[in-house]
């Protein structure tokens, strides 16, 4: 998926679609002074260059071919909130976002869509593993204020509706999936 070459042709190996949902992705969680180039490099290169090399390979099939598409984008909560530790994560989840609406803009006219889901943490095997520490959890879960994470059914539901043409005037958009994380961020302040 970070290989330009082997991504060109990917969308020709698929059959006829007119869908896609951008999902890889990693996390490297650690304090910043311990990040490495390395970790920056593979977070990029898996949640941000993948997306933009998948989504163009899909986009330039679809364009020849006259197939009105929908793309939607893994982003996360974490574009729009900064988190101890996530430094790569939060920052290549915030170059989604703007690929997403980058790739809106420049693809609308070709009708094909562009939208994001911004979930929070998702209890997914990763999820799980990452956020089953109750030291590293409780803070995470008391600034949601539904105070739970996210089951993998409440993400895929809200991404078939995007993909599908209910969902047709929608494009350009990044749709928080967190509980009222990003909405009701007052709740991250300390209580007066």
């Amino acid at each position: 998926l970070m290989n330009a070459e082997k991504c060109e042709g990917l969308a020709g190996t698929v059959g006829h679609t007119d869908a896609l949902v951008n999902s890889a992705g990693l996390a490297r969680i650690s304090p910043l002074m311990e990040q490495t180039a390395k970790d920056w490099d593979l977070t990029m290169n898996l949640n941000a260059k993948a997306v933009f090399l998948v989504s163009k390979s899909f986009s330039r099939k679809w364009i020849a071919d006259g197939v009105k598409g929908s793309i939607v984008n893994i982003s996360s909560q974490a574009s729009n909130a900064p988190l101890p530790g996530h430094l790569t994560y939060c920052t290549s989840k915030a170059a989604v976002d703007m690929i997403t609406r980058m790739m809106a803009m420049e693809l609308g006219p070709h009708s094909i869509r562009v939208n994001a889901v911004n979930p929070t943490v998702v209890l997914t095997a990763m999820g799980k593993e990452n956020w089953s520490d109750p030291a590293k959890a409780t803070p995470m879960l008391s600034a949601i204020p539904l105070s739970r994470f996210a089951e993998p059914d409440e993400v895929a539901e809200p991404i078939a509706f995007l993909l599908s043409d209910a969902a047709a005037m929608i494009n350009g958009h990044c749709i928080p999936i967190d509980g009222g994380f990003i909405g009701c961020r007052s709740n991250l302040m300390s209580k007066v």
